[in-house]
């Protein structure tokens, strides 16, 4: 009985630790300061890391400023990235050699945000994030691109090239391919109101500039531009820099939300941790158009279309409704998503909670896409003077289209 138990023991055991490691997430660790140290973005980019469903987040928060920094020693190693989102204190001397050893030895790290000037008097830092700022005293050149994405450089701030920050909507545009962090994206997306460094200098030979936006001189940029995301080897280990995503100087809150730099923030720590992406786009992508803001930082499922778009009103934005639209289209040609899209198109027709306004904007997708099932619902709308006009001219091209 004794050795049953003991085979029991062992056996269950075994499972637990099978079921730990199951999930096979990436780890990674977000080291940053405490609240209200200009360490900004840690919550947001724990969502994001963990709604990509790629990883597992852990913070690691060094003491306030004037507290014993001596005892701040993250163990880097057990982590397959390290996210920085971190300006402050100086570390240790023997943490910030076990970091440099992690990423030489292969370990990878993302540079977020304000991170880019943290630990101005560290060269081997600079030289690890490849692009950095609040170096006045470094010999390094300031950098900008030309207009194919090329690294150009001068070697001091003059009166042509006076500022150091923009704070202005602009367009992202990726730089030559984009690598496997861009491969399949828009290559140019509009971003909300940002900061945007117009001092960054080229602290690498081996840095590679991703993407890049125009400082506009009428927000206080240099009419330059200027580089927002860029990659970098050291030893090796990858390195994957974001310069955006400032929630200071006036830059509004859903930068963070941008859908873009969330695919940016998802898929450069799975390059740098791993060399590679493998994770799949979602079916929206941002664009020039219109910026898309995602304010739970997770990309909408198709339910969530619906639900939003129910209480779309005249003179407020169609970007629920526009979502739906713009998947129907890509489904071209596959009936089986479209009937998916047939029956919650339905479902909303005949809800009470949903507007008048929803109801007739869905049926011009309805109009294409509609069946006989469609029909019933259709007349029935015909009924109501508000809806009326709208369901005659779904009914009109579903019964032309059912009658070739």
């Amino acid at each position: 009985m004794k050795n049953i138990l003991n085979l029991v023991t062992i056996a269950v055991v075994s499972l637990m630790l099978l079921n730990g490691c199951s999930d096979n997430k990436l780890r990674a660790l977000i080291v940053t300061g405490p609240d209200g140290s200009g360490n900004t973005a840690k919550s947001a980019l724990q969502k994001i890391l963990e709604n990509s469903g790629k990883f597992n987040v852990e913070i690691a928060e060094s003491p306030a400023e004037g507290q014993d920094m001596s005892i701040y020693s993250p163990d880097f190693t057990s982590f397959d990235v390290v996210v920085l989102d971190y300006i402050g204190e100086k570390w240790p001397s023997e943490t910030r050699e076990r970091f440099v050893k992690y990423v030489k030895d292969g370990g990878g790290v993302l540079v977020f945000g304000e991170s880019a000037y943290a630990f101005p008097d560290w060269d081997e830092y600079g030289r690890l994030i490849g692009i950095g700022g609040n170096r006045d005293n470094s010999a390094a050149p300031y950098m900008y691109l030309n207009g194919n994405g090329e690294i150009m450089t001068y070697e001091s701030i003059n009166d042509t090239v006076n500022a150091t920050t923009a704070v202005h909507d602009f367009v992202i545009q990726v730089t030559g391919s984009g690598g496997p962090v861009f491969e399949g994206m828009n290559h140019r997306w509009l971003h909300l109101a940002d900061v945007l460094h117009s001092d960054l200098k080229l602290l690498s030979d081996s840095v590679t500039v991703l993407a890049m936006a125009y400082a506009n001189r009428k927000s206080g940029g240099n009419g330059k531009n200027m580089p927002v995301m860029a990659e970098n080897v050291f030893g090796k280990g990858r390195v994957f820099s974001v310069f955006i995503g400032c929630l200071k100087e006036g830059a509004s809150p859903a930068a963070l939300q941008d859908a873009g730099l969330i695919l940016a923030v998802q898929r450069g720590a799975e390059w740098a941790a791993t060399g590679q992406v493998t994770q799949q786009l979602p079916e929206d992508l941002p664009n020039i158009a219109a910026a898309f803001v995602l304010p739970n930082y997770k990309f909408y499922s198709l339910n969530d279309l619906f639900v939003n778009a129910k209480n779309y009103e005249y003179g407020k934005p169609e970007k629920f409704l526009y979502l739906i639209s713009n998947r129907i289209r890509k489904a071209k040609g596959n009936k089986q998503k479209l009937a998916v899209f047939e029956d919650k198109i339905l479902e909303v027709m005949q809800s009470d909670d949903a507007t008048i306004e929803c109801k007739n904007y869905l049926c011009r997708d309805l109009s294409s896409i509609g069946t006989e099932k469609s029909i019933p619902v259709l007349e029935k709308l015909k009924e109501n003077e508000k809806t009326a006009d709208m369901a005659r001219f779904a009914l009109e091209r579903i019964k032309s289209s059912l009658n070739k």
